[in-house]
């Protein structure tokens, strides 16, 4: 009896031992065949690393690329002609808590200047010359992603934690593996390819459930709706976008390990990033509490570059409030009215504000002079000195970066004439004043307040007399608003959208007063 068992035992233990060996075995398949997809992500290490904007808060700032290339496995898809550009650029803002998603586009058309960035695979970089300008979109061209990277950091003030760069392919495999999107248009659609444009789109009016390659013709569709311009297309960008994010959620996306490595893998070969793994796994997975009213989309204020109207640069004020905000995850800054333009100009405490003063007049003690004016009205004053050249005639505040704009604009109140100009390059949180000859002492004040600059320790002679009814009337102060609410304020949408159609209508759509209301 007790061999009987005996041998049971040995047969249970074999038994259990080729089992546990199986197990290992699969496990170990699985765990190769995973990382064998996953190590398909080329991961790009940061290489300009310098001069960043600070980073206020622990959110997540992610930059999201869309590569224009036609090559290799984008052949075929997306028109014949393409560049190595990045005709989509987002910044999508995870807040602190992870339940608040706010994703910014940047207009591919904004001119900016150029940006040190280094050589970077096979690409030759390019050098800074603040005084030359360029597409936002070719930055990517020129040095990679790290070189749209640097030059968004530089031109908003918002610190970037990661960027993720798709191409075509990814696109469309992201769209199929979460079952496709739903989307209404109020018209039939037919935007025919040619080989200049087009993106071979075409739709009867109404809902649609669209996969990966029709889902990347809506993203693509530009001339033949609204009024053909790029920013009309990014509104729809944001519609599909919003519909992407209900397809996601919809599907547990977010909550399954499982479902993550299968997308990841998929898009593995089509993306680029500098975050590990690991990382965009957490990134996703901390996303799992998210809802779409808590989602909104926004573009950055632009109006037309002053040089050549087909092309874009940021409006300001607007933009910088709203630069700010995303950066600090805070309501948008208090304003107060810029008696000049009649806008919203952002402004600081002048306590905040460090100072260089240097005379560009030629003028002896012009810069002393303004220095203790400067600083009897509560401004950091860290120095003074002679400019490179003479000859100026108004005055000239420099600023290094976005960042520093708020500081320069509230030294800029202090003079009746003097023009804002960005450096990139400049000491970071430092701005400067070029004196002019028609320089003689700072503008008068507004009605006194409990800020630093109208303290009464303000020099007397920092003001010319001038009657009360000299000074420029204080405005109100416009009520804050909370960043989960900035699409209303920039004429945004959330991820509750179901349909938009003034994103449609315009003088190149078959319908262009919109008189076809899609049913949603």
């Amino acid at each position: 009896m007790k061999r009987r068992q005996s041998r049971r035992m040995r047969i249970l233990g074999w038994i259990s031992v080729a089992m546990a060996a199986v197990i290992v075995v699969m496990t170990l398949g699985v765990y190769v065949a995973v990382r064998l997809k996953l190590d398909g992500i080329t991961h790009v290490a940061r290489i300009d690393v310098t001069n960043r904007p600070k980073q206020y808060t622990n959110a997540l700032n992610i930059l999201l690329l869309g590569s224009d290339t036609r090559a290799g496995h984008n052949a075929g898809l997306g028109g014949r002609i393409g560049c190595n550009c990045s005709d989509t650029i987002m910044v999508v803002h995870i807040s602190p808590g992870r339940k608040k998603v706010t994703v910014l586009s940047i207009p591919r058309d904004t001119m900016v200047p150029y940006y040190a960035c280094s050589p970077w695979n096979g690409l030759p970089g390019q050098q800074q010359d603040t005084q030359a300008y360029e597409r936002i979109n070719a930055t990517l061209e020129a040095g990679g992603p790290e070189c749209v990277r640097h030059t968004v950091e530089q031109q908003t003030g918002i610190y970037i934690s990661d960027f993720i760069q798709l191409d075509f392919t990814g696109f469309v495999k992201v769209i199929n593996d979460i079952g496709g999107v739903n989307v209404c248009v109020p018209f039939a659609i037919n935007d025919p390819v040619t080989p200049e444009h087009g993106s071979g789109l075409k739709l009867s009016p109404g809902r649609h459930h669209i996969y990966g390659r029709t889902a990347l013709k809506f993203w693509r569709a530009r001339y033949a709706l609204a009024d053909g311009t790029d920013t009309a297309r990014i509104a729809r960008d944001q519609y599909l976008m919003a519909q992407v994010v209900k397809g996601v959620l919809h599907s547990g996306l977010l909550s399954s390990p499982a479902k993550l490595y299968t997308v990841i893998g998929d898009i593995a070969k089509a993306m680029t990033t500098d975050a590990s793994t690991s990382d965009l796994l957490s990134i996703v997975t901390s996303l799992s509490g998210l809802s779409t009213k808590n989602v909104q989309f926004i573009t950055a204020p632009f109006a037309p570059w002053p040089y050549d109207n087909n092309e874009l640069e940021f409006a300001q004020p607007q933009a910088d409030a709203l630069f700010s905000a995303i950066a600090h995850d805070a309501r948008l800054p208090r304003t107060k009215k810029d008696g000049g333009a009649g806008g919203q100009l952002l402004t600081i405490s002048p306590a905040k504000v460090k100072v260089l003063v240097l005379n560009g007049s030629g003028i002896r003690l012009l810069a002393h002079h303004a220095a203790t004016a400067l600083t009897g009205r509560g401004f950091d004053v860290v120095g003074t000195g002679d400019a490179a050249s003479t000859g100026y005639t108004k005055s000239l505040i420099e600023y290094g970066s976005t960042a520093d704009r708020a500081a320069a604009n509230t030294l800029k109140e202090q003079f009746s004439s003097a023009r804002l100009r960005l450096v990139p390059g400049l000491t970071a949180g430092t701005v400067q004043v070029i004196l002019g000859t028609s320089f003689t002492v700072l503008a008068s004040q507004p009605t006194p307040t409990s800020s630093p600059a109208s303290s009464p320790s303000a020099s007397p002679s920092a003001s010319p007399s001038a009657s009360p009814t000299s000074s420029p009337t204080a405005s109100p102060t416009p009520a804050p608003t909370a960043i989960g609410s900035l699409s209303g304020s920039y004429g945004g949408i959330t991820g509750n959208v179901s349909c938009r159609n003034s994103a449609f209508y315009g003088p190149n759509s078959p319908a262009p007063n919109g008189p076809v209301p899609c049913a949603c």
